[in-house]
């Protein structure tokens, strides 16, 4: 029986090291027992082990590259309100080197590429779609693939966001630190 005190963020918190789930033991070394949102999902072992395929075509894999990539996630991160994900994804753009500007760019409006990326994360999340004019211009400067994984990365990180707010998934506390030491 559930304790009716605790809140469902206290009943789903991320799962220790001891708390592991054996039949995983094997993705906690990686990148499952790195990160909050994966300790989260790991109350459900089978979806974790199948997450972790797509994960890896998404994250490291993707046709759009990894600036292009983080482009999307932040995007998608800001739209869907997730703390979690917008945290973790500016320290990852400041790594691959974006500027404060930029990334502030893209959680407002931004011109250029990046701004077609915004509108095409726009446009999935508010009408489900690309319109055929923005596929059309996707396609013509990133390629037919990397639209389909801008497309895939957009459900991808919105899967995620809706786990991480559910659960309140706290942000780690390294990318916690790092925000509080270097705010946008």
């Amino acid at each position: 029986m559930t304790n009716p005190q605790k809140t469902i963020s206290d009943q789903v918190a991320p799962l220790t090291d001891a708390q592991w789930p054996n039949d995983i033991a094997d993705l906690r070394g990686g990148f499952a027992g790195a990160l909050n949102v994966y300790r989260t999902m790991a109350h459900h072992p089978a979806l974790l082990r199948a997450w972790a395929p797509l994960r890896q075509h998404i994250v490291k894999d993707t046709a759009l590259g990894v600036e292009r990539s983080e482009v999307v996630i932040l995007r998608t991160g800001v739209r869907l309100g997730s703390a979690y994900e917008w945290a973790h994804h500016v320290s990852r753009a400041r790594a691959l080197g974006f500027s404060d500007e930029r990334i502030l760019a893209i959680k407002a409006m931004p011109e250029g590429e990046d701004g077609m990326i915004v509108r095409a994360v726009d446009a999935l999340l508010d009408d489900h779609r690309l319109p055929t004019p923005l596929e059309r211009e996707l396609a013509k400067c990133l390629g037919r693939e990397a639209v389909f994984d801008l497309i895939a990365t957009v459900g991808f990180y919105s899967v995620l966001g809706s786990i991480l707010m559910t659960y309140e998934t706290p942000v780690d506390d390294d990318i916690a630190d790092q925000m509080a030491r270097n705010p946008l």
